[in-house]
């Protein structure tokens, strides 16, 4: 309670010297509630609201227009953002198309790669049976001729041991002759 009593005291005596200082001939408020009259809250209460309002209607102001220039710069982010994500979506899908046509290309040129090299591995067994058969065929025409020389030598060395052994050396004289009458006899 002194507290008060001595901001009282101190608040009396700012006013008074404000009053003293309007007696004076100048111009002063009165801020002590108890002696103030209403003319004085008047005065200043429309001298707040006077120069209050303009400040304050100049700041709710600026602060209404950076209000919608954020809302404006977000619904512009928000409508390049969409567009950006319908670009990009459609650019997926091309992309999707692409890889399923280039795949579908893929599988196409496989099959007639394998096509080709069947039928390619189909020829060159065809040609290798030829050409086998043809090695085989001329195998065997030599292997015959071989064995008939062969055979034919065997024979004539069969027969020469043969007559060798048969003939002896009169017999001998005897075919010879008689081969050299048949000749020259058929003349």
């Amino acid at each position: 309670m002194g507290t008060l009593l001595l901001l009282a005291a101190e608040a009396h005596s700012a006013g008074a010297e404000m009053a003293h200082a309007a007696e004076e001939g100048g111009f002063g408020i009165n801020f002590d509630i108890l002696e103030a009259n209403l003319i004085n809250l008047a005065i200043l209460i429309g001298v707040l609201f006077y120069f209050g309002r303009k400040i304050l209607t100049q700041t709710l102001s600026e602060r209404r227009s950076r209000i919608a220039e954020a809302i404006t710069e977000a619904e512009q982010r928000q409508r390049q953002a969409a567009e950006a994500l319908a670009d990009q979506q459609q650019k997926l899908a091309q992309a999707q198309a692409e890889a399923e046509r280039i795949r579908k290309s893929a599988e196409e040129s496989a099959q007639k790669a394998k096509e080709a090299i069947l039928a390619q591995a189909a020829q060159d067994v065809e040609n290798l049976k030829k050409t086998a058969g043809q090695e085989l065929q001329t195998e065997v025409e030599r292997a015959n001729a071989e064995l008939r020389q062969r055979v034919a030598a065997l024979a004539m060395q069969r027969v020469e041991n043969q007559l060798q052994s048969i003939l002896d050396e009169s017999a001998q004289q005897r075919l010879i002759d008689r081969s050299i009458a048949s000749v020259g006899g058929g003349s």
